[in-house]
């Protein structure tokens, strides 16, 4: 994976929590990632680290920036390119598990397995081309996306196990013709060794940005054209006269320029917190925002909201039905819904959430139970039978 520690975006510290758990279950891991951060290229990490009993290998990559899909199809092309030839000198493994970032790096680990062996298990964060193809960003049929397409399909058929994140993402995968079988659902967990409510970090961090009494609308995460943005920021102008509101924006991605460039008096824009600050700016929040883009429901799966759960604070959600999020909000209280384009009820929503001061944190989706999933997926043999039996996909809220 493109990500890793001690990165702070979503899939570093999942597949952190991931190797780390497997080294410490006395496995020998191997991680290549690149040397240079997600969110701000410019930051170099170490091309070789042993840490907490891992072997780290990143790969160095250019970096042409963000601000145009062809730069950053250059960035993830020199990374392929160099990831490639790294893994031509590497040893045979026994299990080689491959994420989403860059798009189809899966390809790799297939390419690799099927030259040097073992079995490979495709952990899918998001599904590419289809993401591209809905985004608007490649055509349906062009040549481009069919050659990408076949890229995804022959990842899928050569993966011994595919570890999806949702119901919605299983029946993609299902309709490429991979045998239903040989899919698992493991949502991504929150992480809750690290994010608790706390008040004492709440005051502290709301004094530090001047939040202090303010009602905080906060969306933490990743700034992508997927969970489009423009809805919130018309509630936040329609909201600009209300002096005790403000709308916090915390993470990093392309869209965060829009943000940025809205120029409004009551938003305020922070960067990626690290893992041991996050209960900070989470508990400071008074209402949590996730949102999801109308055609992205089973290709991407916003993971913010299960950091939130276990926060315990209310929850808007901006977006299709159904999707991951109604799921979850079928089965726990706290969350206000609405759609793109309607201002005005998240408006509604956001004033109504101002007279809600009650936490619920949700420990459904602890990360001790859904990693120890997820290792069994990782060291059961290339034999699927009676896995899903075993470990079945979880039902909301389970």
């Amino acid at each position: 994976n493109q990500c890793f520690y001690p990165d702070v975006v979503s899939t570093a510290q999942h597949l952190t929590d991931l190797a780390t758990a497997l080294a410490s279950r006395g496995h020998e891991v191997t991680v290549i990632a690149s040397d240079r951060g997600y969110d701000d290229p410019s930051h170099r990490f170490k091309r070789r680290e042993h840490w907490n009993g891992l072997n780290i290998i990143r790969i160095p990559a250019a970096s042409f920036g963000k601000s145009s899909k062809w730069r950053r199809a250059l960035n993830f092309g020199s990374f392929l390119v160099l990831c490639s030839l790294r893994l031509l000198v590497l040893r045979r493994f026994d299990v080689v598990v491959a994420l989403t970032s860059p798009p189809l790096i899966s390809f790799l680990a297939a390419l690799f397995v099927k030259l040097k062996g073992g079995s490979f298990c495709f952990w899918v964060m998001d599904l590419n081309p289809d993401e591209a193809i809905a985004a608007g960003w490649l055509q349906q049929n062009s040549a481009t996306s069919r050659v990408l397409q076949w890229m995804l399909n022959y990842s899928l058929k050569v993966a011994s196990r595919t570890v999806v994140l949702d119901r919605f993402m299983k029946e993609r995968v299902v309709a490429k013709d991979v045998d239903a079988a040989r899919i698992a659902i493991v949502p991504p967990w929150s992480h809750d060794d690290h994010v608790v409510y706390s008040a004492t970090r709440r005051e502290a961090f709301r004094q530090q940005h001047g939040l202090c009494s303010k009602f905080v609308v906060m969306y933490s995460g990743n700034h992508s054209p997927c969970h489009p943005l423009d809805t919130l920021l018309d509630a936040a102008r329609a909201l600009k006269q209300e002096s005790s509101i403000v709308f916090c924006f915390v993470g990093g991605g392309s869209e965060q320029v829009k943000v940025r460039e809205a120029g409004l008096s009551n938003v305020r824009c922070l960067p990626y917190q690290p893992l041991n600050e996050l209960s900070n700016s989470l508990s400071a929040a008074d209402l949590h925002v996730v949102v999801m883009g109308e055609k992205f429901v089973g290709i991407v799966h916003p993971c913010k909201v299960y950091n939130i759960l276990s926060i315990g604070a209310p929850v808007l959600y901006i977006g299709p039905e159904p999707s991951h999020v109604t799921d979850i909000a079928s089965q726990h209280g706290q969350f206000f819904m609405s759609r793109h384009s309607d201002v005005d009820s998240v408006v509604s929503a956001i004033q109504k959430a101002t007279a809600f001061r009650q936490r619920q944190p949700v420990i459904a989706y602890g990360k001790e139970k859904l990693v120890s999933r997820l290792i069994a997926l990782v060291e059961v043999s290339q034999d699927f039978s009676g896995l899903q039996e075993s470990y079945p996909d979880p039902s909301p809220g389970r």
